[in-house]
């Protein structure tokens, strides 16, 4: 930001009082009409689109738009969201409602790792990968909050900071427990990312404790770590309600006014909650300085500046007209990006289907015509919705019969309160026998899989306790498979699951994810053969959670794909397509190096296809050598390709320093010399892809040179 910016917030905040500070480090700050500073609502979401202040385009999940694997695509979907914003925000604010839900201060995205798949709020993130997590984050960020340096179209926020991800039951009191290799290696990477490369405004802290001190109060993460180490120049802001967690819950603390003081001088600029109401108490108790909150309150009035609040600092996004909010170029992006993020699983030559040859289809399941389950989180209020029955009647028409059935419900033992279990078994049974192909619609929703408070049932508070499909989904699967048909299994789900026995089963298997308002239509496209699904898997899928460790152990050891010792179901990085790909003319520039040296590897990707295709080309690295723990391949380059029928380009991608780089147990990031593989290709190059997809990725044998030497992480 400009010194002119600066200076102007510290002229503003030098000309309040005391108390008029501290009312404006409330997420509901009141106006001070005598300084032109006018009521602000600071609490916004638009995780996947502007949420909960009416119409918006409603995208894919989060981990929906993971699984493009294109960070060009996250920035021009972000781009659009903030466009939204905007457009809301100006006429919201001509009405003078500047209610909660209604600025430009968006608390998104959330770039926590998905280190184990019972996190109910997992759908939010981008997967278990940190460098994936910090490509897409970085991009999602600075599609949100534009490309003027002195101007934020919106301003984003990094969440939640740090090290959590579940239990969703304990986060008020939990102490996730890491170590430093754990923390740099995995738990802070995508958020640096967001700090120096996104220059994200925002950080939001979390609820739980991090090695004992409260995220919202902590001062490693938020002094040391955020603000010295990284330079952090925006807000902190608190989760919701979290600072009265220090007493209430953590026990560090003995009052409120204590647990205020503590998250001022530890770096928490604004509270989302009701503990900062108490600010002059703990001031006058002399628990806090005035310094302290005046550098919040400057910070504060920085972003608002740039945001084009002040009547003489205006925006030049001011203009963005309320035509664009759910218009039809956004819809047609959401469409293309639940296209995108659709991940083939199986496919034994069933799909696509031929209309042709149909006369009768039954769709059945639970979400077969669920609004929920394309709409996951955080999301806003589309015109129009599109389940995947209803995408599937509007392609077909009066060409095809559609049979319907609900099957079971999403979790009950019935549907009707007063019927007897499994009362849409027979049903269910019934449009099987009379169709010709069968698509089957299970999985879940975020009314169970989610956040503590938005949703839960009787057992997780929004956690899964294991992998398997919930209530009778599983037995209808079974059900309905055993009548003999052809059997589409749609999987909505935010998140990974059991599915062994599909696996062996069914013909075919596709993860929607929640592929937003109208990914219905995206869906019936893609069972019909208008596009070929071409997703990624950005979580692992494993068999059972017999495979994983305790879900409160929050050490890396047997976590996600880059240190997982089993065979999963399917891996990180994995997905089919009606089409086929070639990789050929793999090549590495140099197979000896000198530490700081870079490297680039390169491969021709060909579509020997007669659908255009979208290939995530991924590079991975192996330390062979290293007596660290060290992961077992980490990815370190993905590049996204378009490709016509039959078209062919050349992939290159550059690896330095940091690429080959281990974190050692005392958290520092050094490059050592040594053996090192490297690998190129449209998947991980473990044995398990290979086996799926019939396919290898190349890979070479590398060896560094010189001393081991640091490098930024």
């Amino acid at each position: 930001m400009s010194v002119e910016t600066r200076a102007y917030a510290k002229k503003l905040v030098s000309q309040m009082t005391l108390d008029e500070k501290m009312s404006q480090m409330l997420y509901d700050s009141p106006a001070i009409e005598r300084l032109g500073i006018p009521a602000y609502n600071w609490w916004n979401e638009a995780l996947h689109g502007v949420a909960r202040a009416g119409d918006a385009t409603i995208y894919p999940q989060a981990i929906g738009l993971a699984a493009t694997f294109d960070k060009e695509l996250l920035g021009q979907i972000a781009d659009t969201v903030s466009t939204e914003g905007r457009a809301k925000f100006h006429q919201f604010t001509k009405k003078n409602d500047r209610g909660i839900y209604k600025g430009l201060t968006f608390w998104a995205p959330n770039v926590n790792i998905f280190r184990d798949p019972r996190w109910g709020r997992g759908h939010e993130s981008y997967g278990e990968d940190p460098y994936l997590t910090g490509e897409l984050g970085t991009a999602y960020i600075k599609g949100l909050q534009g490309n003027d340096p002195e101007h934020l179209k919106a301003a984003a926020c990094a969440k939640h900071f740090a090290v959590h991800s579940g239990p969703e039951a304990d986060r008020h009191s939990f102490d996730a427990k890491a170590s430093r290799q754990d923390m740099y290696d995995t738990y802070l990477y995508a958020f640096k990312r967001c700090v120096v490369d996104a220059g994200v405004e925002a950080v939001m802290g979390a609820y739980n404790r991090v090695n004992g001190e409260p995220a919202c109060g902590s001062k490693t993460l938020l002094q040391d770590i955020l603000r010295d180490e990284w330079g952090f120049e925006g807000h902190v802001v608190s989760d919701c309600w979290a600072i009265l967690d220090f007493h209430e819950n953590h026990k560090v603390t003995q009052t409120v006014q204590e647990s205020a003081a503590m998250a001022v001088n530890n770096g928490c600029d604004l509270n989302c909650g009701s503990a900062f109401l108490h600010l002059k108490e703990a001031y006058d108790e002399g628990l806090l300085s005035e310094e302290k909150i005046t550098a919040a309150v400057e910070r504060l009035m920085e972003v608002r500046i740039r945001l084009g609040m002040m009547q003489d600092y205006p925006s030049p996004y001011d203009d963005i007209p309320y035509e664009k909010v759910e218009c039809r170029e956004h819809v047609a992006l959401a469409v293309e990006a639940a296209r995108r993020s659709m991940v083939l699983l199986k496919n034994d030559g069933l799909l696509p289907l031929k209309k042709e040859k149909l006369t009768s289809i039954a769709v059945i399941g639970p979400n077969a015509n669920s609004r929920d389950a394309l709409v996951g989180n955080y999301f806003g209020t589309s015109s129009q919705y599109i389940t995947p029955l209803e995408g599937i009647q509007q392609y077909v028409g009066d060409d095809i019969r559609v049979y319907y059935s609900e099957g079971c419900h999403l979790y009950h033992d019935k549907v009707e309160a007063l019927a007897h279990v499994k009362d849409r078994f027979a049903e269910a049974v019934i449009a099987a026998e009379q169709a010709d192909v069968v698509v089957l619609c299970l999985g879940l929703d975020a009314t169970i899989e989610g956040e503590q408070g938005d949703a839960g049932n009787e057992y997780a508070s929004g956690d899964k306790i294991d992998l398997r499909l919930p209530g009778l989904q599983q037995e209808l699967l079974e059900t309905v498979t055993a009548v003999g048909k052809p059997v589409v299994l749609l999987l909505s789900a935010g998140s990974a699951m059991d599915l062994s026995w599909a696996q062996k089963h069914v013909n075919a298997i596709i993860d929607t994810w929640y592929p937003g308002a109208r990914g219905g239509r995206a869906v019936a496209e893609a069972l019909f053969g208008d596009f070929s699904p071409n997703g990624k898997l950005p979580v692992t899928f494993y068999a059972s959670t017999d495979d994983l460790p305790d879900f409160k152990d929050y050490s890396m050891e047997n976590r996600t794909y880059r240190y997982f010792k089993g065979t999963p179901l399917y891996p990180f990085g994995y997905g089919l397509s009606y089409g086929r790909i070639t990789y050929s003319d793999a090549a590495i520039d140099r197979t000896q190096a000198a530490i700081g040296d870079t490297l680039t590897v390169r491969a021709t990707v060909k579509n020997e296809s007669a659908y255009p295709l979208h290939e995530a080309v991924q590079v991975y690295v192996h330390d062979v050598e290293s007596g660290t723990r060290t992961p077992i391949w980490q990815l370190r380059g993905v590049q996204c390709v378009h490709l016509a029928p039959g078209e062919s380009k050349t992939v290159e991608m550059t690896l330095s320093a940091r690429d080959f780089a281990i974190i050692r147990e005392d958290g520092s990031c050094v490059v050592e010399p040594g053996a090192f593989r490297v690998a190129i290709g449209g998947q991980q190059p473990d044995a398990r892809s290979v086996q799926l997809t019939g396919r290898k990725t190349d890979i070479f044998e590398v060896v560094l040179e010189g001393e081991t030497t640091a490098v930024e992480y």
